[in-house]
């Protein structure tokens, strides 16, 4: 088993090298550089977005971004959080994203559930009998885009990691979804649309350990709060099974991801000329008339004027 140098190691890659903080660091920077050039994620200028949550993920994208950017005057950051209302959990670490930008010199713009939408996804839960990320993900993509157009950038950012492409592509072919696999990828969408802000995913090739390992090391974040809703979720449980491939198979990850990428061309071509219209009633981009967004927005109007 090969070892970097003489230094304690931090952190044993799938293929079995050992890799000390300075090294791992190097081989992360590296990494995230590379998978930008490689998928073409950034131009020469660009008014970029960054998803954050105030999670390791996203900020360790943010300052990664945040670098890039110094070293590139053409591209210019700002940080984009959505308060998605969930008592004793986002309060806490929209301070930290808040804290984390003031310290890097990121602006940051924070948009709730409650102001855009009337309701916060608390209030939502208690009110439907839903899974909590089903609605709030409809919500919470809804809101990314269309802030994220109003704001003029030309790409978002977010800090999804190896891990949670695994699973939205195993997640995928258990629901027979090969539509929603063709919208996966490092560089979202299925083409440019009118209405739709580019996504990027520059951690795309890195695992959640790595990222984990990355942010502790360098003081991006020093303690781990997973929302109290994830355990509840389908994709929780395909987590699980991943991790335990993962444990008896190291590099599983790694594979079902390359091998995905190889077929992510024609998927995008196969489904190039789907129609995409407009949502009758908010305008935004929408392949099933009534958008979903709007479909929830009915139901949470529709509850606060029974409670009336």
């Amino acid at each position: 088993m090969m070892q970097c140098c003489d230094t304690r190691a931090v952190m044993k890659l799938p293929g079995g090298e050992k890799l000390c903080k300075t090294h791992f660091c190097a081989y992360f920077e590296a990494k995230v550089r590379k998978t930008i050039r490689q998928f073409d994620l950034l131009g020469e200028k660009e008014r970029l977005g960054v998803a954050i949550s105030g999670g390791k993920d996203s900020l360790t994208v943010l300052s990664l971004l945040k670098h890039i950017s110094d070293e590139n005057p053409g591209i210019a950051i700002t940080a984009l959080a959505i308060n998605e209302g969930i008592h004793g959990y986002r309060d806490a670490t929209l301070e930290t994203a808040r804290a984390f930008c003031a310290r890097i010199g990121v602006p940051l713009h924070v948009f709730s559930y409650e102001e855009e939408f009337g309701m916060a996804l608390d209030g939502i839960l208690r009110r439907h009998d839903v899974r909590p990320c089903s609605v709030c993900g409809v919500f919470r993509r809804y809101l990314l885009n269309r802030k994220a157009r109003e704001l003029g950038f030309t790409k978002l950012a977010t800090g999804h990691n190896l891990d949670d492409e695994c699973q939205s592509i195993l997640m995928n072919q258990f629901r027979n979804d090969i539509k929603a696999s063709a919208r996966l990828g490092p560089k979202t969408g299925l083409k440019e649309r009118q209405g739709f802000v580019t996504r990027i995913k520059p951690l795309y090739l890195c695992t959640e350990k790595e990222v984990t390992t990355y942010a502790f090391l360098n003081g991006i974040l020093d303690a781990f709060a997973e929302c109290p809703n994830a355990a509840k979720s389908y994709r929780a449980e395909v987590r699980d099974m991943l991790n335990d491939l993962e444990n008896t198979s190291p590099g599983t990850k790694y594979s079902i991801v390359n091998s995905f990428l190889q077929t992510l061309p024609l998927l995008k071509e196969k489904f190039k000329d789907e129609a995409l219209g407009t949502c009758p009633e908010c305008g935004e981009p929408s392949s099933r008339g009534v958008c979903r967004a709007c479909v929830w927005m009915r139901k949470v109007q529709a509850t606060k004027k029974a409670e009336m």
